[in-house]
């Protein structure tokens, strides 16, 4: 329910987004289309839609096989037996949100410096007193670790163990194509995760990947994977057996994954001017607007925050508090 929330709060504020930064955030709505094969997942996905509701959110409306057919003529429906649609759900541009809060906050007065990492704290007892750089040590009011993948690295440095571990997103990108609309819904097999949309023309590919032992940190493309991704996408949307994956353009990022798949928001147990905005399991994007408004109100009003974010406290773990993980990520 508080991913929920979240993102019921990050929508009010990209849609004012314009107005606030003056920057188009991009946000388009397109649709989220679930689609389920097995009954167990289509009573998952009626579940879910029972937390939206509780949360406060009615959008999201089941579907037939036969308007799944409807919604997006492309999908191969051998199989199916229903799925979830919700309209309002959509798109955004990232770049486009960073550059918007970069270039109100410099208006504010806020300096950003990309080449002094953090390469650790100066502790004034339970006070981070200054963080050191490569260029000298930068005196600390509060510090905030956003750090994504290499979160737990920064908290090493205050003695504070952050439970955020690396997992690698691939995507697969198409040549131009244009026998898909721009306007398509995502369309997500929630069985495993495998999903598309399209955008500026080109299909997006994706499908979580497994667990792997290897170097966490590697965000290097696997041909394997292509080929994997290739496959599906022809037997679940058959025009696209003559769209072609574009080896060159496809890329790797990295998800900030906690324990139970929720964000880690609040004071650093054990570091009184350390903040943590962390472990958004996939979410990042989407809840960023929330999780910057909500911090900076903890950090500003000693703890107080415009929705309940207990859930989200990060000393959850240690006393034995962790949220439910979702079922479908």
């Amino acid at each position: 329910e508080v991913n929920v929330r979240l993102s019921l709060l990050s929508r009010e504020k990209l849609l004012r987004f314009r107005d606030e930064t003056g920057v188009d955030p991009g946000f388009r709505a397109g649709g989220y289309l679930f689609l389920a094969r097995q009954p167990g997942t289509l009573a998952t996905l009626d579940a879910l839609r029972e937390v939206q509701r509780r949360a406060g959110f009615t959008g999201a409306r089941p579907v037939s096989p036969e308007e799944i057919r409807e919604i997006n003529p492309a999908v191969r429906p051998d199989g199916l037996c229903g799925g979830v649609f919700c309209a309002e759900d959509g798109f955004l541009r990232p770049l486009e949100i960073l550059r918007g809060y970069v270039e109100a906050a410099q208006r504010l007065g806020v300096r950003f410096d990309y080449r002094r990492p953090c390469l650790g704290f100066d502790m004034r007892r339970d006070r981070i007193a200054a963080v050191r750089t490569p260029a000298g040590t930068l005196p600390a009011g509060c510090v905030v670790n956003a750090a994504g993948a290499w979160a737990a690295a920064v908290g090493s440095h205050a003695g504070v163990e952050v439970g955020v571990t690396a997992v690698k997103r691939q995507v697969a990108v198409t040549a131009p194509f244009d026998r898909l609309p721009e306007d398509m819904p995502m369309t997500i097999f929630a069985e495993d995760g495998f999903h598309l949309r399209v955008r500026d023309g080109r299909v997006l590919l994706l499908r979580p990947d497994p667990p792997r032992p290897a170097d966490p940190l590697d965000d290097a493309v696997e041909p394997a994977w292509l080929e994997d991704m290739a496959a599906r996408a022809r037997e679940r949307i058959p025009c696209l057996a003559d769209a072609s994956i574009r080896p060159e353009e496809c890329w790797c990022g990295l998800y900030e994954m906690s324990p139970d798949r929720h964000a880690l928001l609040g004071a650093a147990p054990g570091v009184e001017n350390l903040y943590l905005a962390n472990g958004s399991s996939g979410h990042g994007v989407m809840h960023a607007p929330a999780l910057g408004q909500l911090l900076a109100e903890i950090i500003l009003d000693g703890g107080a925050s415009t929705m309940d974010v207990r859930p989200l406290r990060p000393e959850r773990f240690a006393e034995g508090e962790p949220n439910e993980a979702p079922v479908l990520l």
